[in-house]
């Protein structure tokens, strides 16, 4: 995609701190990050969020994942590893070219997490909900 600042960074146009490249994972570090060492992994072909990669894409997109964060794990000397996907505007998502945060987190970071817990009204609610999935994942 021509507007695509992720794109622009795969195509070269736009220059990065590259970490990593194969022939369908390009990462490279946040430029705002939350801590030092703040990778995004994204795949190189344009697809707005993971949701919409064919399921190979986004294996590769996966494994890329599992291979960086122990490599942020290393590098970094990080006591834990948030890997993140902000999936659409509500989520979050900032850049609509699929991505993956791997933020490296130590106990005296300032990064939070959180949110208010909702529970289902009854068994009955959550049930319904449960179906509903379940017959979405069969599709």
């Amino acid at each position: 995609m021509d507007d695509c600042i992720f794109c622009k960074l795969v195509k070269g146009e736009i220059p990065c701190s590259k970490v990593y490249e194969d022939e369908n994972i390009f990462a490279f570090l946040d430029i705002n990050p939350v801590n030092h060492g703040h990778t995004l992994v994204i795949p190189k072909k344009h697809y707005e969020t993971v949701l919409e990669m064919p399921e190979a894409e986004g294996v590769a997109l996966a494994k890329a994942s599992v291979k960086l964060g122990r490599a942020v794990k290393k590098a970094t000397g990080c006591e834990g590893i948030n890997l993140l996907h902000n999936i659409g505007k509500a989520a979050g998502q900032l850049v609509f070219h699929a991505h993956v945060h791997l933020i490296p987190r130590f106990s005296h970071d300032t990064m939070r997490l959180g949110w208010d817990r909702k529970k289902y009204e009854s068994r009955a609610q959550e049930e319904e909900y449960r179906k509903k999935v379940e017959a979405a994942a069969r599709k």
